[in-house]
């Protein structure tokens, strides 16, 4: 089971996240949206496709732009279509 964590708080966790290129994404359906604003940033990877991204806030402190997701992947991203991926200090791990 891996778990998300940020300022002490479990913010997601799967036995069913996909690693790639070094990040854990978590099924959509297994983050704690309590947790999640959305955000209006948008990147662009080349095989990906665009990103969208959610500022995480945990007890009155917002981590901005802190987790990313791909609502509509290229065909060689599809395995990770609407997961969910951290970075900003948001701690992943077993």
């Amino acid at each position: 089971m891996m778990k998300a964590i940020w300022n002490n708080q479990v913010i997601a966790e799967s036995d069913k996240t996909i690693q790639i290129e070094g990040n854990h994404y978590f099924p959509h359906d297994k983050i704690y949206r309590n947790f999640f604003r959305k955000s209006d940033t948008h990147t662009t990877c080349p095989w990906k496709g665009e990103a969208s991204y959610y500022h995480i806030e945990v007890n009155a402190e917002l981590n901005k732009d802190a987790a990313w997701y791909y609502p509509n992947t290229k065909p060689a991203a599809k395995e990770i279509e609407n997961f969910v991926a951290f970075w900003r200090g948001v701690e992943v791990k077993p």
